[in-house]
């Protein structure tokens, strides 16, 4: 029994880290043969499943046919903040940013359909899952920007002309990014949208001043996300397929008190497609 218990924990820690082990990145099978206690504290839970990089085969679809999208996992690798020039010379670029958030990243168990038209266009809806992550990354300087990780009503489109969901597809389209705060939520001087104080405590007689008004009127107003989903992998036999992403949103506006900075996300992404009975 202490030898079994021994190689459990080696095996749990090698999906973990998502070393090689000799058979490649951690898979929906492995995953599912673990439990609980195997998983904990390995950073596994954190981790999308992904298909083995000799994988290149094809999920047939058919026109004006719908196919369900499920396990749906979002895993962010790289962040990037867009920094405003310094000058008028220069223009906006994105910058490297550190994650200091823990890991609880990822976005995952989200499902959706897939819609093919007459002219092969697939359009990717996405429906319901864990698909939101309060993030914060900071950039060289210290400053930080929480933001609101999400494909919140994603719809994405292809090209026209697909007659199968191959290493071609590439899903692109809009989603919306709900407030990082809530309305319930109180700023430390007690403001909040619908509950706590109209203006600062130390400042009550200049509460109605103009400089002051952006910080004092709390708001929760949605923003619009872009995001790119590529397949490289597609498993014909099983339905996965697997890719990399690249989304663009807005960063957290500290309920409306401050503007919002682009954070542009990279990373890979896991899913399940079959046809809707």
């Amino acid at each position: 029994m202490r030898y079994r218990a021994l190689i459990v924990a080696f095996l749990a820690l090698c999906l973990g880290i998502l070393t090689a082990c000799s058979e490649g990145p951690a898979t929906a099978a492995d995953r599912e043969q673990l439990t609980y206690d195997e998983i904990l504290g390995t950073g596994l839970a954190n981790k999308c499943p992904q298909i083995s990089e000799f994988t290149r085969g094809t999920i047939p679809i058919e026109p004006n046919k719908s196919y369900r999208v499920s396990d749906l996992c979002l895993e962010p690798q790289e962040y990037f903040v867009k920094e405003e020039p310094k000058t008028k010379r220069q223009e906006a670029e994105f910058i490297p940013g550190k994650l200091l958030t823990r890991a609880t990243t990822t976005l995952e168990q989200i499902t959706g359909t897939i819609t093919v038209d007459e002219n092969g266009v697939l359009t990717l809806k996405e429906e319901d899952g864990i698909d939101f992550q309060p993030i914060t990354v900071q950039v060289p300087g210290g400053e930080q920007f929480p933001f609101f990780f999400t494909i919140k009503s994603l719809e994405g489109q292809t090209e026209p002309g697909f007659t199968s969901i191959n290493s071609s597809v590439d899903f692109e389209g809009q989603f919306k990014v709900p407030s990082y705060r809530g309305a319930g939520f109180l700023d430390p001087k007690g403001r909040g949208v619908y509950t706590g104080y109209d203006t600062a405590v130390a400042l009550p007689a200049s509460g109605d001043e103009a400089e002051y008004s952006r910080a004092n009127v709390k708001e929760t107003t949605a923003g619009v996300g872009k995001i790119s989903l590529q397949v490289t992998k597609v498993d014909g036999e099983t339905g996965e397929i697997a890719g990399v992403f690249e989304s663009v949103q807005p960063s957290d506006t500290d309920l409306g008190a401050r503007d919002a900075v682009d954070v542009k996300v990279r990373g890979i992404f896991y899913a399940r497609v079959t046809p809707e009975a």
